[in-house]
């Protein structure tokens, strides 16, 4: 009768703890997921702003239509883009093709005085940095969940779950977003 009671007590205590790290788990998975729909807040008002750039900048920038086509090619396939995984990789490539059309428009001052053109490179700007927070936060919580996936015993439990917890992959700065920007000072 004891052993029947220790076995009991070690069966409830074993599913109390199987219940508390599938809650938890859970609880970090919803908040992945909370930070990757803040980036994607972001990245539909990026996607809404560049189409407005694109065309302010299209007149003065004649020269600069391969530029300028890359852009909204870029764009075109992150709006399109499917799965987080997916997203990131566009979106990446979205940013570093974005980065030189904004780099070029430093070469043109008539474009710089343009207070349409100046109001949509701030509006961008302040969106880019919108989007790096956002980032920031997203990867701490995907790393945080993926790191309570893999260790012991939690990977355990994990496996009697199936395809429920899965890794999330982080949204890393491209080498186009590495690159330090020239400035030139000389007048």
């Amino acid at each position: 009768m004891v052993i029947l009671f220790i076995v009991l007590g070690i069966v409830v205590v074993l599913a109390l703890w199987i219940i508390g790290v599938y809650n938890n788990l859970v609880t970090l998975k919803k908040r992945v997921e909370n930070a990757w729909s803040q980036i994607d807040v972001q990245l539909k008002r990026r996607h809404d702003l560049i189409p407005n750039l694109v065309n302010s900048v299209k007149g003065y920038m004649k020269f600069e239509q391969e530029t300028l086509e890359k852009v909204m090619q870029a764009r075109a396939r992150a709006v399109s883009a499917q799965g987080v995984g997916d997203k990131i990789k566009a979106e990446q490539e979205l940013g570093g093709v974005l980065g030189r059309l904004l780099a070029i428009v430093e070469n043109y001052p008539d474009l710089k005085a343009n207070t349409n053109v100046s109001q949509l490179m701030e509006e961008l700007t302040s969106t880019e940095n919108k989007i790096s927070y956002a980032r920031q936060f997203y990867n701490d919580s995907a790393t945080k969940f993926n790191t309570k996936i893999e260790i012991f015993p939690n990977n355990i439990v994990v496996g009697f779950f199936g395809g429920k917890f899965e890794a999330f992959p982080l949204f890393e700065v491209t080498e186009g977003e590495r690159e330090t920007p020239k400035v030139d000072l000389s007048f």
